[in-house]
């Protein structure tokens, strides 16, 4: 699908593929806090880390993006094609994992490394973002 044809469909397909990245990413991090720190016992306990926990401090970026594309989804007036690009260009720089970027960049290239379902999550996101451009 194209981008600039309908910006609101862009912008959900581009956020339900942010969001399963996202989920992958947490569950790869609290497997690794589960084996480096300790045993969460509690989806209380989970949740507190993730806001709270300097472990799960970098994944902030990504839930922070996920929010705005959220917003903008609601705003009363529907998103505009250069709104909608924009939005999706950013998602497309947030989501490039590198050794030697931002924090984010930095620790999502380290997820990658380390877990397979991070490198399958990473590509059903360039999949997505292949759709938004096709």
């Amino acid at each position: 699908m194209n981008a600039m044809a309908e910006p609101a469909q862009s912008l959900t397909e581009l956020r339900n593929g942010l969001l399963k990245l996202h989920k992958m990413l947490l569950d790869s991090e609290r497997a690794v806090y589960e084996r480096d720190v300790a045993r969460i016992t509690s989806t209380g306990q989970y949740l507190e880390l993730v806001l709270n926990d300097p472990w799960f401090a970098w994944l902030h970026e990504l839930s922070q993006f996920i929010v705005l594309v959220d917003e903008t989804l609601d705003f009363e007036d529907p998103p505009t094609p250069v709104g909608a690009e924009g939005l999706i260009g950013r998602a497309r720089s947030l989501v490039a994992p590198s050794e030697n970027g931002s924090v984010f960049a930095r620790r999502y290239f380290e997820a990658m490394q380390r877990d397979p379902a991070v490198v399958l999550a990473h590509r059903d996101m360039i999949r997505v973002f292949a759709d938004l451009h096709g």
